[in-house]
């Protein structure tokens, strides 16, 4: 499959664009989690080759856009991803949650249609396999006492996100994040 990558700066660091011909997103993710990037596209597609590309101005200016605080502007990017069928129920089902709200878990896997309260644990590991960030807000699943579970770009990210869209009270800037970018 032959895909194209390009480079963005954003907030939270250099991202990596993977998109086909179609100019659908195939993954986003951070560049200090390129082997992520590279093991899910493998996963998923098996053999692929990637071109270098300059990213379509569309997708380039909703994330821009995104950052600046108009959420909605990524309601409408197209994407394309290969998974199983919970996997995908999962992603549809997250593109739904809109910004500045967050879902747990177990509410998610009850949206979806799950009754026995273990299928959080299968909706968290299809939630933690998702391979567009942000687009695919994954970050508004917490846990259902409130807390910040699992992100699979930093636990730093999905908090700067969820403050960023006002779904969470933002903390006062430590010593520690102080230095992370957008805070």
């Amino acid at each position: 499959m032959k895909l194209c990558l390009s480079h963005l700066d954003a907030p939270l660091g250099p991202m990596l664009l993977v998109t086909d011909e179609q100019r659908r997103i195939r993954a986003l993710d951070f560049a200090d989690h390129s082997a992520h990037l590279h093991r899910g596209l493998r996963e998923h597609y098996g053999s692929y080759e990637l071109a270098d590309a300059p990213a379509p101005i569309a997708i380039a200016d909703a994330l821009t856009r995104y950052f600046a605080g108009e959420f909605e502007a990524l309601d409408d990017l197209p994407t394309a991803t290969a998974g199983t069928d919970l996997q995908q129920r999962v992603w549809a089902a997250l593109r739904r949650i809109p910004a500045g709200a967050t879902v747990s878990y177990g509410q998610l896997a009850r949206e979806l249609g799950f009754t026995d309260p273990r299928a959080a644990i299968d909706i968290g590991a299809a939630n933690g396999a998702n391979p567009i960030a942000i687009v695919v807000p994954c970050h508004r699943v917490i846990a259902s006492n409130g807390d910040l579970k699992g992100y699979a770009w930093g636990l730093h990210r999905k908090r700067w996100l969820l403050e960023h869209e006002k779904a969470i009270q933002a903390r006062p800037a430590t010593s520690q994040t102080a230095s992370l970018p957008g805070f």
